[in-house]
């Protein structure tokens, strides 16, 4: 036997809910701190939202976000490639420096040693703002693309890469330590997203096969 609820009007649940003082969330409440700030630094939004690109190590979008574990939260910055939307550099700290996203652009100049200038996107945050952050791009032949303030679509492509992270693992889990969260972000990045998970973007090919097939086609083969 199935019983049958009440009917009750959506405009009288807003207004009790209202007034109980009850909010819905999703995923994390935002971390507590100041917000609105003007940032030092602003450069052009190069970027403009094109996303399409038709080479590696051209266009590279950067971002940062924290994960809960309980000991703490961790930070996590990557660099992706908007040819493949391969993770091509990532890095894990326990504070929110400007270190931890320069850690993540240094492995992604480690790993793929780009011949020419790389354009590289990110928001405002105050760790793309930096003098270290300028330095750094300057030294390593990189050209800083920046969203609009409060336009969080600018960097669409890194904000999907973490839904799809937080959806997939991170929400599904319970992590005591950093260090226990930054070997689940490793095997997800390097053992499934990277090497095996597809995208509708590129032909339902993982980002790592669909750079393999370009390479093939170059060549002719």
């Amino acid at each position: 036997m199935v019983e049958q609820g009440e009917s009750i009007c959506l405009n009288r649940v807003s207004r009790l809910t209202k007034l109980a003082g009850i909010t819905a969330q999703i995923g994390y409440k935002r971390r507590p701190g100041k917000y609105g700030g003007r940032p030092s630094v602003v450069v052009d939004n190069t970027l403009d939202r094109q996303f399409d690109v038709e080479a590696p190590d051209t266009v590279w979008v950067t971002d940062i976000t924290y994960i809960r574990t309980q000991e703490g939260f961790a930070y996590l910055a990557v660099v992706i490639d908007l040819f493949s939307r391969r993770v091509v550099g990532w890095s894990m700290q326990s504070r929110q420096t400007t270190d931890v996203v320069l850690q993540a652009l240094l492995m992604a100049i480690w790993r793929r040693k780009p011949k020419a200038k790389v354009l590289i996107h990110s928001d405002q945050g105050s760790q793309f703002t930096s003098m270290d952050w300028a330095a750094f791009l300057k030294a390593h032949n990189l050209e800083h693309s920046m969203s609009r303030r409060g336009n969080c679509h600018d960097n669409a492509v890194a904000e999907s890469f973490f839904n799809l992270l937080k959806r997939e693992r991170i929400r599904r889990r319970t992590y005591r330590t950093r260090e226990e969260a930054r070997r689940d972000v490793f095997d997800y990045i390097e053992m499934f997203y990277n090497p095996k998970r597809k995208h509708a973007r590129n032909g339902m090919l993982s980002p790592v096969d669909f750079e393999w097939q370009q390479k093939l086609r170059q060549e002719g083969v």
